[in-house]
């Protein structure tokens, strides 16, 4: 059956795949957005189910089962992470999360971004890229900027980089397309498991906005905050949200 490291990417790869091709069916608007939400979901819980049938799961687009909260090891999914940057064809920035975490760590993880061919996986994590010069950069919501983004600029002498899904900002991080990523107003466990698991990996800072730990497989998979940034920039935007 493979390591979970490589179940992790393999799932989150072909659901990315599948994404992709769904694009080129001749759906659009709501009909794509709605397939793509639906097929992606039943695909990565077929798999799961047969690959790990011991596990529990929580998925977006699934309905929860309280069982999972008596497992150790619980797949944490979001089948399309950016269903609004998905049906606005060609936009790239959406993606596909797959997470384990393990008495509530994210442990292992992979986040796809099919539009650009890239699947990030905690079984082969990227080393962490060297600083950049010149400002620092933040990504925020093209749609719904955290009240925080530009206080956090201020502090940093840092620029405000529009992006769509979470999972692309806190893969630009990763990538070193970005700096800082802090999320404020409103996220759920499945926003966030996959991209903090792939992103620690990579040695960068993850935590809450208030520097607390994340913790997932909880009864409420409200989570409503995520600071994942470079580790020199942890402690000023901690100030700043603090």
């Amino acid at each position: 059956m493979g390591t979970d490291d490589q179940l992790a990417h393999d799932l989150a790869l072909s659901a990315g795949e599948l994404l992709v091709q769904l694009r080129t069916t001749g759906l659009v608007g709501r009909e794509l957005k709605d397939a793509g939400d639906r097929q992606a979901h039943v695909h990565l819980m077929a798999e799961l189910a047969r690959l790990r049938p011991d596990d529990g799961v929580l998925s977006e687009e699934g309905l929860s089962d309280p069982d999972r909260l008596t497992k150790e090891r619980v797949w944490i999914v979001d089948p399309l992470d950016g269903t609004r940057e998905y049906g606005e064809i060609p936009r790239d920035d959406w993606a596909v999360h797959v997470a384990l975490c393990v008495n509530g760590v994210a442990t292992i993880g992979a986040v796809a971004l099919p539009a650009r061919c890239i699947t990030l996986a905690t079984g082969k994590p990227l080393p962490l890229r060297s600083p950049v010069e010149g400002k620092p950069r933040i990504a925020v919501s093209r749609t719904r900027p955290a009240p925080h983004s530009h206080e956090i600029a201020a502090r940093l002498g840092a620029e405000l980089v529009p992006m769509g899904s979470a999972g692309a900002k806190a893969m630009a991080v990763v990538l070193g397309e970005i700096e800082v990523y802090a999320h404020s107003g409103g996220m759920y466990e499945w926003d966030s498991a996959a991209p903090v698991a792939v992103a620690a990996a990579a040695g960068l800072h993850v935590s809450r906005l208030d520097g607390s730990p994340l913790v997932y497989n909880c009864e409420d998979p409200y989570l409503p905050d995520l600071l994942i940034c470079r580790p020199e920039y942890a402690d000023a935007v901690l100030e700043v949200c603090a």
